[in-house]
């Protein structure tokens, strides 16, 4: 019977929930709301106020989702090596928070550019000299970044989900005479 790791498992969950939900909330919430606004302008700017708001509560979720990943890992490490289909589990969840982890980060500087871009005073030539970057393009890739972010957050809740499903004493068993049987022909 596997060991219990309630700890571990709430920060990879409570983690991971916070940064699909926050960054949910912000894409369809947030956005929207800016997008509503009369001055485009004001609107961007309220958007980058509250996503930087978001920020490091989301850098915390962030944290620990990963110290709770890192530890689950660990004390199932057995598992990955042994059980059939863990291994590919764990790569699949490891490129998608990769992916996740990247999309957040691009997100940021994005979001940090059309901060700088929106707070620039009109006309001046050193302002738009120093952030060669159009509203339009900026606005359209961070709109592409920050809906990334829910969608590779919720695939990885899904593999996640399999992964516990794995964990069931009935997988377990199977999952290591299949692969023990495996390399029994390889030999």
């Amino acid at each position: 019977m596997p060991e219990r790791n309630t700890l571990a498992h709430s920060l990879h969950d409570l983690g991971m929930g916070a940064w699909f939900g926050g960054s949910l909330m912000g894409a369809v919430g947030l956005n929207g709301v800016a997008r509503e606004w009369e001055d485009g302008k004001t609107g961007d700017k309220i958007a980058s106020i509250g996503w930087a708001k978001w920020t490091p509560v989301n850098g915390m979720a962030i944290a620990v989702h990963l110290a709770g990943a890192v530890s689950m890992l660990a004390s199932n490490f057995y598992r990955v090596e042994h059980q059939r289909g863990m291994g590919a589990t764990s790569v699949i969840k490891t490129l998608l928070t990769g992916a996740a982890l990247a999309a957040t980060a691009y997100s940021r500087v994005l979001g940090k550019k059309l901060e700088m871009v929106t707070s620039a005073e009109p006309g001046t030539d050193a302002e738009a000299e120093r952030h060669p970057v159009s509203l339009e393009d900026a606005e359209r890739q961070l709109r592409w970044a920050q809906w990334s972010i829910p969608v590779l957050t919720g695939a990885l809740t899904v593999v996640s989900a399999l992964a516990s499903e794995q964990q069931k004493l009935s997988p377990q068993k199977m999952g290591m005479l299949r692969k023990a049987a495996a390399r029994l022909d390889m030999d």
